[in-house]
């Protein structure tokens, strides 16, 4: 049970939550961030690329909104340096949600519920500032460490297969993963042309879209391993559509691209036998948070009383 009154940061959360699963931030009301964060996905989604309003396809696959607490940029090309700019993304991108801020806002404002609800966290109606860091407040709380890996890495021998606890072995040894996905959530937040760009069908330039800089062209930021599990199809475009696929590109990474531009030189064959790619993803399904294995439904809204507007539901009037 929510307690009657919550701190000023579980307020501002538990409000960014609502307006999270709420399609009143898209153009036709048809898609909430939710729509393509999905909770039983890690907050990510199944289809390799997401659909927006009007049954519109995005350009790139999307991303887990968990365990980004930490992170230093967002988006495949790190073009967001904050979770509220980040935020302010999809809800003005044409494909996804395809609302002005300023309407949105509008919106809210029209809203006896989102009234009364901003009203009680911040002390006046909605604005932009408040709306965006209300969405930040929520998406900062996505954060996992419970799972199985973690058990064991405390002491819990039983947590784990051995064919996990070899893979952890492949991970930080033969495979060199972990040179770039270090950290608690398995990430060291750098960006990395990882062969998958060639300029011509491979042609999405990444982070050198955003910076301009010829060597930036086909790097994508790191993303943590997480929930990774979960969050299939994989890499900026969805092309891969399970982790044996994604283990299969690192061990042989000109199979997919031969003519690959600006590849890293920390990708090339690794020769890993079949054996250890299968140890390798007994690891990374062990990065699978148990409240995500017991299944979503922690982290969807509660249908219990409202904690802002007792007497008032789906909004009020709009």
């Amino acid at each position: 049970m929510v307690p009657s009154n919550p701190e000023p940061a579980t307020q501002r959360a538990e409000l960014g939550k609502r307006l999270f699963f709420d399609p009143i931030l898209s153009s036709d009301s048809s898609v909430s961030c939710a729509s393509c964060h999905r909770p039983e996905f890690a907050f990510a989604d199944s289809l390799a690329l997401s659909k927006g309003v009007q049954g519109k396809t995005g350009t790139r696959n999307t991303p887990s909104a968990m365990n980004q607490a930490s992170r230093s940029a967002f988006f495949h090309d790190g073009r967001a340096s904050t979770l509220s700019e980040q935020a302010a993304g999809p809800i003005e991108n044409s494909v996804e949600m395809n609302l002005p801020l300023h309407q949105a806002v509008k919106r809210l404002r029209g809203s006896a519920y989102y009234r009364r609800a901003f009203r009680a966290v911040y002390g006046k109606n909605p604005s932009r500032e408040h709306l965006l860091e209300a969405l930040a407040a929520y998406v900062s709380t996505l954060e996992t460490g419970s799972a199985p890996w973690d058990a064991f890495a405390k002491g819990n021998e039983q947590a784990v297969s051995d064919a996990a606890k070899r893979g952890r072995e492949l991970f930080t040894g033969k495979a060199q993963c972990f040179d770039c996905h270090s950290g608690l959530d398995f990430t060291n937040d750098e960006f990395r042309n990882i062969g998958l760009y060639d300029g011509r069908t491979w042609n999405d330039e990444g982070r050198g879209a955003i910076t301009k800089m010829t060597h930036d062209k086909g790097r994508f930021k790191v993303p943590g391993l997480r929930n990774v599990a979960l969050t299939a199809p994989y890499m900026h475009n969805g092309r891969l559509p399970n982790l044996r696929a994604v283990l299969e590109h690192y061990n042989n990474p000109s199979r997919l691209v031969p003519q690959a531009l600006g590849r890293d030189s920390l990708v090339h064959p690794l020769g890993l036998t079949a054996t250890e790619i299968d140890d390798l993803e007994a690891f990374l399904n062990s990065l699978t948070d148990t409240t995500l294995l017991n299944g979503a439904k922690k982290w969807k809204p509660s249908a219990s009383i409202d904690i802002f507007v007792p007497n008032i539901h789906n909004h009020g009037k709009r």
